[in-house]
């Protein structure tokens, strides 16, 4: 499937009552991503987890991202764009994702990225390494001025319109209600692999971090029909504000479907913050990986395992069943920030191990 594949778009059946619908996409990652058991440490024993593979969505276009991005590249090329402005945290896996999508395609990319320390910006590591390779121009921004984000992007959209350029804005996370059909979409793939596999899941558990991964499965999830219940945990802001930011996704898709029907949205877990990693996280993280092969990221999918394990042994009866599938949305790269965090804690082992012989 080549990556410049620009494809006409037919919704599921159950999906035509919204509006707008996309009319192409353009095929970035590899689906189906793979769906299978998981036995992590942290999970009481009467409870059955598989975990869907959207970290392997890709390489450098991987994860959550890469879903949203079908459809939003699309409507840009669509409309004859030839660069696009997004924004995101400076070890942003949607950025970088963009910037990584982007060069391909022919396009620029323009990222605000959102620090503490805009010498931060010189260290490269992780994301931020992979936007510089992929010559992406980076725009170091402020705390104060990221709650501005939408003002920025239109003012800097406005400067290259003036320049003879033709930008797209994408917004944080790719989440708005094109984006939001990736996840839509996906509802039909997780079914189809469900039917072929005999798998019954009761519940699906996701991180939320921007609302258009959660607000895409809830809503494709409610429009199929599905028995699963729906949980998103939270790795930054609160249930509230989530809430009512998936409700503007849903209204901007002309349903009556209200987030609080479609999601479950378990607060409480967003720990010393975003992208902020605690001590117990990173040694939760650390003991998946070692247990079972599968990396989780700290921003997203530590954070939000980390609430799904306390969550099973704490307070269970908030899960539909014991059946429960855990979405993998990515963010490999964002490890390697934590690299001084995690290298006290890994297990001690010589750097070689010579080899014996004459």
């Amino acid at each position: 499937m080549g990556i410049m594949q620009h494809t006409p778009y037919t919704p599921p059946q159950w999906a035509t009552s919204l509006a707008p619908i996309p009319s192409h996409r353009i095929r970035l990652g590899q689906p189906p991503t793979p769906v299978h058991r998981w036995k992590p440490p942290g999970i009481p024993d009467d409870v059955s987890l598989w975990i869907k593979r959207d970290d392997r969505s890709g390489i450098t276009m991987s994860g959550n991202k890469i879903r949203k991005l079908e459809f939003l590249f699309a409507d840009a090329l669509e409309k004859g764009c030839d660069t696009v402005i997004t924004c995101g945290g400076i070890q942003s896996n949607h950025c970088r994702t963009t910037a990584a999508a982007a060069r391909p395609l022919g396009l620029e990319s323009y990222l605000l990225l959102r620090t503490h320390e805009p010498q931060a910006t010189t260290t490269l590591v992780g994301n931020l390494l992979i936007d510089h390779m992929m010559g992406a121009t980076i725009i170091p921004v402020s705390y104060e001025q990221y709650r501005r984000r939408s003002e920025l992007m239109e003012d800097l959209a406005n400067e290259l319109r003036q320049q003879g350029r033709q930008p797209y804005i994408i917004p944080e996370g790719g989440s708005n209600g094109r984006g939001t059909w990736g996840y839509i979409e996906a509802i039909q793939e997780i079914e189809t692999q469900a039917k072929q596999e005999d798998l019954h899941f009761d519940d699906i558990v996701l991180a939320c971090g921007s609302g258009g991964t959660a607000a895409g499965i809830s809503l494709g999830s409610a429009l199929a029909q599905t028995s699963w219940q729906i949980h998103a945990i939270n790795v930054c802001d609160d249930a509230a504000y989530f809430y009512q930011r998936i409700d503007e996704i849903f209204s901007s898709l002309q349903t009556p479907i209200k987030a609080r029907d479609a999601l479950a949205i378990i607060d409480g877990y967003k720990g010393l913050g975003y992208s902020i990693s605690s001590p117990e996280e990173l040694h939760l993280l650390r003991d998946v990986a070692l247990q079972t092969g599968v990396i989780l990221d700290p921003t997203y999918t530590g954070k939000a395992f980390y609430g799904l394990s306390r969550e099973l042994q704490q307070n269970p009866e908030r899960f539909q069943g014991k059946n429960i599938l855990f979405l993998h949305t990515g963010g490999l790269f964002g490890l390697y920030d934590k690299a001084d965090q995690l290298l006290p804690i890994l297990p001690a082992q010589p750097l070689f191990h010579w080899a014996k012989g004459k």
